[in-house]
């Protein structure tokens, strides 16, 4: 296994799957979000992944965001059939990595929602879920690890509170497999979605070994510069970043409004990340292939060439 914060220069990471496929034509109104698509049309997932590996990502997040174990047995799956459907996401993304090959190494994180995710109520971005208790919440994110053992790395993403990172920290005690990242969505320089400091977050990981990295992903490129340099500053782990293209969300009618921002104004906002740090660097929601190549162009532009 290969972790994407140890490869050089730096790891491009790929950018939005489910709106990718929403531009693709799949309705992606329903509380699986893209891992609808995952059930129902696998081809599709697999042809997103290969759009972004030949665009130059060195990483290729899994279409399991949203796949909770009891968002899968609301649609009648068994917790060994949820299960095997998280495998097969990681499966489908290894298959694309080996189909378009590459002289890089190619690596295959599985995506891990919030629990708010779940929830499918837009609370990922703001960890409001109270009535949940703490030892469900590590549940919810202990149940599903045995779905990802296949992976290079689990990306525990959108994580809006010092609780919540608590309790992934938590669920991954006693984890045995692969590394993970956990990444913050921010609504601001130095707050989580919650309000909780950016200290208080990464504080609640800094004992779980399993944890090898931190991130702000889902969060505006200006937002999300700011934020780095706060955890930059109060952790010494490897920073992932992969904003959104920039508009606000509107949770009510589940969409981004207003214009993305540009893939070079992306890799531009993407250089002060690197200077910051940052060892993955991709793109979350509304982000596309372009964006991604952007970012391939500047990893190519500091790869030293042999003569």
């Amino acid at each position: 296994m290969t972790a994407p914060w140890t490869l050089e220069p730096f790891a491009v990471l790929d950018g939005g799957l489910a709106s990718e496929l929403a531009v693709r034509g799949h309705d992606l109104a329903d509380p699986l979000w893209s891992a609808k698509v995952l059930l129902e049309d696998p081809a599709a997932v697999a042809a997103v992944h290969r759009d972004y590996l030949e665009a130059g990502a060195d990483v290729i997040t899994t279409a399991s965001y949203q796949a909770s174990l009891p968002g899968l047995a609301a649609r009648g799956l068994s917790q060994a059939r949820a299960l095997e459907l998280l495998r097969d996401a990681v499966g489908i993304a290894r298959r694309c990595c080996v189909a378009v090959g590459g002289t890089r190494p190619r690596v295959v994180v599985a995506s891990a929602g919030s629990y708010g995710a779940a929830r499918a109520d837009g609370s990922e971005y703001t960890g409001h879920f109270d009535d949940v208790d703490d030892a469900a919440l590590v549940a919810f994110h202990r149940e599903r690890l045995p779905g990802f053992v296949d992976a290079d790395a689990i990306a525990f993403e959108t994580i809006a509170s010092a609780r919540e990172c608590a309790a992934i920290a938590r669920a991954l005690a006693d984890h045995r497999g692969p590394p993970a990242w956990l990444s913050l969505v921010c609504r601001d320089g130095a707050h989580s979605g919650s309000g909780d400091t950016l200290r208080a977050c990464a504080r609640a990981t800094a004992d779980c070994h399993a944890i090898a990295a931190l991130g702000i992903n889902c969060t505006a490129p200006a937002v999300a510069t700011a934020a780095l340099a706060q955890l930059a500053a109060v952790d010494p782990r490897p920073l992932v970043v992969y904003p959104n293209a920039g508009q606000p969300y509107d949770a009510a009618h589940r969409c981004f409004v207003g214009a993305p921002a540009t893939p070079s104004a992306f890799a531009r906002d993407a250089e002060v990340w690197l200077r910051t740090g940052a060892r993955v660097v991709g793109g979350c929601c509304e982000t596309t292939p372009a964006h991604v190549r952007a970012l391939a162009a500047l990893r190519d532009a500091a790869t030293p060439h042999r003569p």
